[in-house]
C-alpha cells in the first residue's frame, strides 16, 4: 500500500514541473554568456587584484599589509603583537585574519622564504623548509618592519606613487609601493590565478643593484656578467647552464636545477645534508628516502633522521661499513628532490595587464616606472619649493613697509576684510595675504623679515637646479643610480646558493676503475698529443715532431688525471688521460682535432691538468688585459665535455697560464716592453667569459704580445721591470735581456 502511494507521488510531480521547484518562465541561456557575465569578473579580479605581483614584486595582499604596518610606525618603532597588525590589515584587506597572517609570516624573517624578509619577527614563524612545521598563532608573535622597509617606502608621502581608495572609500591605499631598487627581481614570488600562474625566483640583491646600473648606461650590455644565477634563501647550489639561463634571461620561462649540499664525517661514517633545494621541504626527502628503502633500490643507508634545531636544517644519514658516500649521494640526487628544478615563470602585471617577460624586459620596464616615480618626486618637491618662495616674494612687499601692514590690519573693522585689505594696499595675491596675516605680532620686524627673505637666494638656486633635474633625463638617471648603489652598500649580502658550472642534468655515473701509474703528457704547437710511460721515456727521451711542428709543452702526472684541452674558438675540452694510449718518443701521437671531434678549424692552443681544481688560469689578452678566472669554475662530474665561453673572446688570447696560488708574471709587448707584476693584484672570477682587467698600457699601434713566468724570461735584473699596481706601461726591454727569450705557449 505504502509502495503504491509512493509511485503516484512520483507522477504527480513529473506530471507538474512547479511541485519540484521549477519556474514556468526560465529561459535558456547559452554557456557562453554564462561564463562572461558570470565567471570573467571573477577570473580578472583574481589575476589583477590577487594572484600577480606587479612592476614593484608585491601582490596586493603584500602591499596592504605593508603599507599598514608602515602607517602604524613600525618601521622605527618597536614591535607589536601580530594579531594588532593582522587586525588593522583588514582595513584595507577584507578576505579574513587567516590569509593575512599567512601573508605575513612569508615576508618574515623567521620563516626564511626572502632573501631579504621585510617583517622583522620575533617568535616561531615556522620553516620554509618544513612542510610540517606550523607557525605559533598570531596572538603569540610579535613584528615589526624590517630595515630595507626604508627603501620601499622613501618617499612615499612626496607623490611618487598613485592612491587609490580602499574596499570601503574609509581612507586610501598606494596602488604601488615606490621601490628604489627592482624588488620585482630580488623577491622570490609564485602565484596562481584563472587561467595563469606566475613563478619568480629571487637573485641576490647585490648582483641585481650591479645589473640595474650596468643596465641604465647601457640597455645592450650582456647581463650575465653582472648577474650570474638566482639566489635561494634556503642555500644549495645551481648547477650552471648557460642556456637555461638565457632562456629564462630572455624569455622568462625556463627552469634552473639546485641540489643539496652536504658533507662527510669519517670518524662517524654519516652524511649531514645542511642546505636543501627552495622547492622542497625536510620531509619530502625523509619521505622519498624511506621509500627507496623500503624498495630496496638503497642499501647503503644504516639509518635517516631529521636534526634540525635552532642553530638550523641538517638531516643526517647514517652508513654501512663499507658505504661510499659519494655514491650513495650520487642515487640520492638521481631519486630525491635533493636535486631539484625551480621552475620560472617571470608573469608580472604591467599596467593592469598580465606579460611574460625576461629579465631585460623586466629592467626596462622597472626603469621606466623608477624613472617616472624620481620625476613627480622632483615635481612635488619644486612645487613646495616654488610654494614657499611665492610666500617669501609676498612678506618681502610687507618690508617695504611694515608700519602700512600693522595700521591696515588695525583699521580693519571685520576680520574678514584684513585680506582683501592687505592684498589691496600691497598688491599681493590671496594666498601671499593670508601667510602675512598669520605672522604672529612679535615677529612683524625688520629682523625677523629679513631672515626669512635670506632663504629667496637659496630657494631660486635650488629651483633652477629640480626645473634642471626635469629637464633632463641623464640626471634623473644618475639619481636612480646613485640611489642603487646605496641600497647596495647598505643591504647587499653574499651568495647563499652556491654555483657549480655543470652542464649536463644526469648524476654521475660510476667510473670503470682506471689503472694509475706515473705518465709524461707532451702537446706540439700543431696538436699532437703524446702520453709516455717513464719507462718508454728512458729508452728513447728524443721527441718526434713534423718538420714545421715543435713541443708547445709538457707535464708529469698520472694517468688517473683530468685534462683540459683549450682552442682558439672559445671553447674547452675536458678529457682523461685514460683515453688516450700510451706512446712512444718516436711517434707523432693523437691529433686532437679529431680525437675529441672538434669544430672544423679548430686548433688547440693550451693544456691545463685541473688537479683538484683548486688555483686560477690566467688569460692574457692582445688588447693588455688579463682575466683571472677560477679553476673551480671549470669542475664537471662527466670524463669527457665540450664547454662553450671557455673565455672571453672579446679580444685575440695570446696566452693562458695556469698557477695554483698568486706569482709574479712577465707580459710582453711588441713594442717591445716589458712588465712584471703579482697576479694578487687581480681580482679572482668566477665567471668565465670575464673580459678581465687592463694590466698593461699599450699605445695604439702595440699589442701585448706574450706573457709567460719570470723564470723562464732570462732577464737578469728583474726589478727594472716590476710594477707596483695595474695597469702599468713597463719597461723598455734591454738588448742584453732579450738574447734569451723564452718559450712562449701560444
Amino acid at each position: 500500500m505504502a509502495k503504491k502511494k509512493q509511485t503516484e507521488e512520483v507522477k504527480h510531480r513529473a506530471d507538474n514541473p512547479n511541485v519540484l521547484g521549477l519556474r514556468a518562465d526560465v529561459v535558456d541561456q547559452p554557456i557562453t554568456q554564462t561564463l562572461e557575465t558570470n565567471y570573467m569578473p571573477y577570473a580578472m579580479s583574481v589575476i589583477v587584484s590577487r594572484a600577480i605581483p606587479e612592476i614593484d614584486g608585491f601582490k596586493p595582499s603584500h602591499r596592504k599589509l605593508l603599507y599598514t604596518m608602515y602607517k602604524m610606525g613600525l618601521l622605527s618603532g618597536a614591535r607589536t603583537k601580530s594579531a594588532n597588525i593582522v587586525g588593522q590589515t583588514m582595513r584595507l584587506n577584507p578576505h579574513g585574519d587567516a590569509a593575512i597572517y599567512d601573508t605575513m609570516v612569508r615576508l618574515s624573517r623567521g620563516y626564511g622564504a626572502l632573501l631579504h624578509p621585510f617583517v622583522d619577527s620575533k617568535g616561531n614563524f615556522g620553516k620554509v623548509y618544513s612542510r610540517d612545521m606550523a607557525w605559533a598563532a598570531s596572538r603569540y608573535t610579535e613584528a615589526k618592519l624590517a630595515p630595507i622597509c626604508a627603501e620601499i617606502f622613501k618617499d612615499i608621502d612626496c607623490d611618487t606613487v598613485d592612491f587609490v581608495d580602499n574596499y570601503d572609500n574609509t581612507m586610501t591605499e598606494p596602488a604601488l609601493l615606490p621601490t628604489t631598487f627592482p624588488n620585482i627581481l630580488v623577491s622570490a614570488n609564485q602565484g596562481i590565478a584563472v587561467g595563469m600562474a606566475s613563478q619568480l625566483c629571487g637573485f641576490n640583491l647585490g648582483e641585481v643593484c650591479d645589473t640595474t646600473i650596468a643596465y641604465l648606461k647601457n640597455p645592450d650590455c650582456t647581463l650575465s656578467e653582472t648577474l650570474l644565477a638566482p639566489d635561494f634563501p634556503t642555500g644549495g647550489e645551481i648547477l650552471y647552464d648557460p642556456a637555461a639561463l638565457e632562456e629564462i634571461y630572455n624569455t622568462g620561462r625556463g627552469g634552473v636545477r639546485v641540489r643539496a649540499r652536504w658533507r662527510y664525517d669519517k670518524k662517524e661514517n654519516l652524511i649531514e645534508i645542511y642546505e636543501i633545494p627552495y622547492t622542497t621541504t625536510s620531509e619530502a626527502i625523509m619521505d622519498k628516502v624511506a621509500e627507496l628503502i623500503k624498495a630496496g633500490k638503497i642499501r647503503e643507508i644504516a639509518d635517516m633522521r631529521d636534526e634540525t634545531d635552532l642553530s638550523g636544517l641538517k638531516l643526517t644519514i647514517d652508513l654501512k661499513r663499507g658505504a661510499d658516500p659519494d655514491a650513495l649521494m650520487a642515487k640520492l640526487f638521481k631519486s630525491t628532490t635533493l636535486l631539484d628544478t625551480m621552475s620560472c615563470n617571470f608573469n608580472v602585471l604591467i599596467a593592469g595587464m598580465p606579460r611574460v617577460m625576461g629579465v631585460r624586459e623586466l629592467l626596462e620596464e622597472w626603469c621606466a616606472w623608477r624613472t617616472e616615480s624620481v620625476k613627480r618626486r622632483v615635481f612635488f618637491v619644486l612645487n613646495k619649493r616654488r610654494e614657499k618662495l611665492h610666500l617669501l616674494k609676498g612678506l618681502k612687499r610687507i618690508l617695504l613697509d611694515i608700519d602700512k601692514a600693522i595700521r591696515i590690519i588695525r583699521e580693519t573693522e571685520k576680520e574678514a576684510d584684513v585680506v582683501p585689505n592687505l592684498m589691496i594696499g600691497f598688491g599681493i595675491d590671496r594666498t601671499q595675504a593670508e601667510y602675512v596675516a598669520e605672522i604672529k605680532l612679535r615677529n612683524i620686524n625688520r629682523e625677523y623679515i629679513l631672515k626669512r627673505l635670506e632663504e629667496t637666494e637659496s630657494l631660486e638656486r635650488e629651483i633652477e637646479d629640480l626645473e634642471d633635474v626635469l629637464a633632463r633625463p641623464s640626471r634623473v638617471k644618475k639619481i636612480i643610480v646613485e640611489e642603487l648603489t646605496d641600497v647596495r652598500r647598505k643591504y647587499a649580502e653574499a651568495r647563499r646558493t652556491g654555483i657549480v658550472y655543470e652542464q649536463e642534468s644526469e648524476a654521475a655515473e660510476e667510473e670503470p676503475a682506471v689503472s694509475d701509474y706515473a705518465v709524461t703528457v707532451f702537446l706540439s704547437r700543431h696538436g699532437y698529443f703524446k702520453k709516455i710511460t717513464p719507462q718508454s721515456l728512458r729508452m728513447s727521451g728524443e721527441q718526434k715532431f713534423k718538420e714545421d711542428d715543435a713541443l708547445r709543452e709538457s707535464f708529469e702526472t698520472s694517468n688517473a688525471k683530468e685534462v683540459m684541452f683549450f682552442t682558439d674558438k672559445c671553447q674547452v675540452y675536458k678529457t682523461r688521460l685514460s683515453e688516450f694510449d700510451d706512446a712512444k718518443a718516436s711517434v707523432l701521437g693523437d691529433y686532437l682535432p679529431a680525437k675529441l671531434s672538434m669544430d672544423e678549424g679548430e686548433n688547440v692552443i693550451g693544456m691545463v691538468l685541473p688537479g683538484d681544481y683548486r688555483g686560477y688560469i690566467l688569460f692574457f689578452f692582445e688588447n693588455g688585459k688579463v682575466a683571472k678566472v677560477e679553476l673551480s669554475a671549470y669542475r664537471t662530474t662527466s670524463n669527457r665535455r665540450r664547454l662553450t665561453g671557455a673565455y672571453s673572446d672579446k679580444s685575440p688570447l695570446k696566452t693562458l697560464l695556469h698557477i695554483t696560488e698568486d706569482c709574479e708574471v712577465a707580459l710582453y709587448s711588441t713594442e717591445p716592453r716589458v712588465l712584471i707584476f703579482n697576479t694578487a693584484l687581480l681580482g679572482a672570477k668566477s665567471t668565465r667569459s670575464t673580459q678581465g682587467v687592463a694590466a698593461m698600457t699599450l699605445k695604439k699601434k702595440y699589442t701585448l704580445d706574450y706573457a709567460c713566468l719570470p723564470d723562464r724570461t732570462g732577464i737578469g735584473n728583474l726589478a727594472r721591470y716590476r710594477g707596483r699596481s695595474v695597469p702599468a706601461a713597463g719597461a723598455l726591454l734591454k738588448t742584453e735581456d732579450s738574447d734569451d727569450k723564452q718559450l712562449s705557449l701560444i
